[in-house]
């Protein structure tokens, strides 16, 4: 089941998110570390309406940010539609205990329905360069791949941004 999310599900959410990051530090991807994700940035999430959860025998085991706000890091990439009436995925984690199972694809086709639903052009997301499995995952659902932006908190290496046109 995928519900909104609400304040009481944060300190379960930031345990998945940080058992997310343990596991891929362990893979040699630091994507996710002490600064980010944070609980401050699920609470605006919140406020903004757009965070889920995915609940797996009533316990939360994912997440997932569907945001109608315009990041300014994605100000210069050349969009493949124009910037309006777009929707922004980020922090989509599934506990990895449950990765490889079809569950961050639940989450997308959640979050791609949402979008055709509701008359949007267009998904965007970013996702690390370092991290192949997501970049892989992304593709094989149409994403297409257009440049690149830069976190400094969390790494010197690039995220490459995504679109998927409706």
């Amino acid at each position: 089941m995928i519900r909104k999310a609400n304040s009481a599900d944060i300190e379960t959410i930031m345990h998945i998110t940080k058992a997310c990051a343990k596991t891929m530090i362990a893979n040699g991807i630091y994507q996710w570390n002490t600064h980010y994700p944070n609980p401050a940035a699920f609470e605006n999430d919140i406020k903004r309406d757009e965070l889920y959860v995915l609940e797996i025998d009533g316990q939360v085991k994912g997440t997932i940010v569907i945001s109608t706000l315009m990041d300014e890091e994605y100000v210069p990439i050349k969009w493949l539609t124009e910037n309006e009436n777009n929707i922004y995925i980020h922090r989509l984690a599934i506990h990895p205990e449950l990765q490889g199972k079809g569950f961050a694809q639940q989450l997308m086709d959640f979050a791609e329905q949402f979008a055709i639903e509701n008359n949007y052009r267009s998904i965007r997301l970013d996702t690390f360069s370092q991290n192949k499995r997501n970049q892989k995952f992304y593709e094989l659902r149409g994403y297409k791949q257009l440049g690149d932006i830069y976190f400094p908190k969390q790494s010197e290496y690039p995220f490459h941004c995504y679109e998927l046109v409706f």
